[in-house]
């Protein structure tokens, strides 16, 4: 071996021997210290990256949040963030590095790098969640939201870290048992090392997978399943069984009251009658007709479609001008304001229907029961078309469909495409689509060139057409044709724009200038976007009308457009806007 191969190398050996004897000589003098710091036994770069990411963490996104949900993002965020940096640190030491004369650098260096990193660290998340305040204030603004303090904000720092200690440690536990593993692969069988340690990753990562997906989630979904099917069985105050025979749940019904479930209940009475339209509107009206069907109704999803059809029959819904079908979201929840708002513009002379097929809320069965939900859509409008269909051309009442949230994915599982759509029914209102859904994706993936995600243009608008709210609904037009489809959607609406490709790639709607409720400081990161705007879906519903996933009346105008009355005028839109306020107003929250 030449001989400056052999001085630098006995260069390198010096340095770390004065490192570990100043290191054990630190250890002599201060115990407590270093024993709490042998148990963290943080990663330097990992600490720096995971700082980075909680900084990343606290930008705005679609949402104003409170120090809770911002501590749940921030922790989960700063532990990814130290995961990267721990295999970046590696990789530039281990390809960078190695065998370098001038690496490690001298003590007094190491030193104080070790106090730097931690301390500015600190600073630069205590910096950031100071300015992050002021970027909530200014989204809670401009959603017309209460906005957060400085003093509760920084709460989110302690429970971020606490966040970030937990995950930091299952990871350690998992690397744990997978070095026990290899070693026992090792001293019991002799089988090789670094096969024993491909082993005992595979074994840790299978075991995690059966752990969550057969038990954890398995059990998850059935407890909650269990608890929501509890909450299935009561009422909310103030609903009444009704006794006109044009509604399920009556006692002229075939859907027993009981079957109908805490959704169908409230949806079967919360219908105007007809003195109540007749006074609105200064004409005499009729009494509308709903029909529901609930999981308890009947045993089988087959057997519940023959009964909404055997209910429509029962109450006449054919001979009405409009039958609306209305595939609901995870617990048959309709939107009472937009049920209304059909009965308002079609002054009673119309039949709603919807049925149950879940217990659980949407946000669950958009992630356990996405088939489901498009399957009972399905099945709803295949059997009620079929029947529909058996009328003489000229003496059946106008088919539409209306869909909300996970209704609306539920709604599109009946179609393949929009000619399918378009030959089917005499058009569609849907409000507020999920990301995944498939139809809603072809079309604005195939938009018109030059147009924007959040508000695109599909084959000049001849069919399809999309309004960011009730102010930006398109007049329905002669350029627009029938039978005509519309999408509402909010800019601010994490239901629309949430999935799981934010984890990677930056989504067209944010290289796109920001939409009127949406702060420019909004950008997009790796890993980063997807936990904000994950958690924004906690709280989409819970902002002020015309922001997330709270469409107001804007059904109203969305209703209009695709299945307007003839005769009817801007007066009449605004004397039913003022109606709906004023039932809103009486009979509470929607949900």
């Amino acid at each position: 071996m030449p001989a400056s191969q052999v001085d630098r190398l006995a260069a390198i050996a010096a340095r770390r021997g004065r490192i570990i004897a100043a290191v054990t000589d630190f250890g002599e003098r201060y115990p407590l210290p270093v024993r709490v710091w042998g148990r963290l036994s943080l990663d330097f770069t990992g600490i720096a990256f995971a700082s980075l990411f909680f900084c990343w963490s606290l930008t705005p996104s679609l949402l104003p949040r409170d120090w809770l949900f911002q501590g749940i993002v921030g922790g989960i965020n700063a532990a990814i963030g130290y995961g990267v940096g721990c295999a970046v640190g590696w990789a530039v030491h281990r390809f960078l590095l190695a065998g370098r004369r001038w690496w490690p650098p001298p003590l007094p260096v190491t030193r104080g790098l070790k106090v730097a990193v931690p301390v500015a660290a600190i600073i630069a998340a205590l910096v950031a969640l100071v300015l992050a305040v002021d970027d909530q204030r200014q989204l809670a603004a401009l959603m017309g939201a209460e906005g957060t303090t400085t003093s509760g904000y920084l709460r989110t720092l302690g429970l971020s870290l606490g966040v970030f200690a937990g995950l930091v440690g299952l990871w350690r536990f998992g690397h744990d048992v997978g070095r026990w593993v290899a070693g026992q692969l090792i001293r019991r069988a002799r089988v090789p090392l670094g096969l024993a340690r491909t082993l005992g990753v595979l074994v840790v990562v299978l075991a995690t997978f059966m752990l969550i997906d057969g038990v954890l989630l398995r059990g998850a979904y059935f407890f909650t399943n269990q608890a929501f099917s509890l909450k299935d069985d009561t009422t909310r105050e103030g609903t009444v069984q009704p006794t006109d025979p044009t509604k399920s749940g009556s006692p002229d019904s075939q859907a027993s009251w009981e079957s109908l479930g805490y959704q169908g209940r409230d949806f079967v009475s919360r219908g105007l009658d007809s003195d109540r339209l007749s006074a609105i509107s200064g004409t005499p009206a009729l009494d509308p007709i709903r029909v529901y069907v609930g999981l308890d109704s009947a045993e089988t999803p087959e057997a519940r479609a023959d009964l909404v059809v055997d209910e429509l029959e029962r109450t006449g819904a054919f001979d009405r001008s409009v039958l609306a079908l209305i595939p609901t979201t995870g617990t048959g929840w309709v939107n009472p304001t937009a049920a209304q708002a059909m009965e308002l513009v079609h002054n009673g002379d119309l039949a709603m229907v919807a049925w149950q097929y879940s217990y659980l809320p949407s946000w669950i069965s958009f992630l356990a029961d996405r088939e489901k939900a498009a399957a009972a859509g399905e099945l709803l409008i295949d059997r009620v078309h079929e029947r529909w269909s058996q009328l003489p051309e000229n003496d059946r009442p106008k088919l539409y469909i209306y869909g909300e949230s996970l209704g609306t994915q539920s709604g599109e599982g009946a179609f393949e495409s929009i000619g399918e759509i378009r030959s089917t029914v005499d058009g569609v209102l849907w409000v507020g689509p999920p990301n995944s859904n498939r139809l809603w994706r072809q079309i604005v993936d195939r938009r018109d060139p030059g147009t924007p995600e959040v508000l695109p243009v599909y084959a000049d608008g001849l069919v399809v057409r999309f309004a960011g709210g009730g102010d930006s609904v398109p007049e329905p037009d002669s350029s627009w044709l029938a039978p005509r489809v519309l999408y509402i959607q909010h800019t601010s609406d994490p239901v629309v724009w949430w999935s799981p490709d934010l984890l990677f790639a930056r989504p067209d709607w944010l290289e796109e200038p920001p939409g009127p409720d949406r702060l420019p400081q909004m950008r997009w990161f790796p890993f980063v976007t997807f936990w904000q705007v994950s958690a924004d879906l906690t709280n989409a519903a819970g902002v002020p009308d015309g922001h997330g996933h709270n469409y107001g009346t804007a059904v109203l105008d969305g209703w209009l457009a695709v299945a307007r009355p003839a005769g009817w005028t801007d007066a009449d839109t605004e004397r039913a806007r003022v109606a709906l306020e004023e039932l809103r107003s009486e009979q509470g929250p929607e949900k």
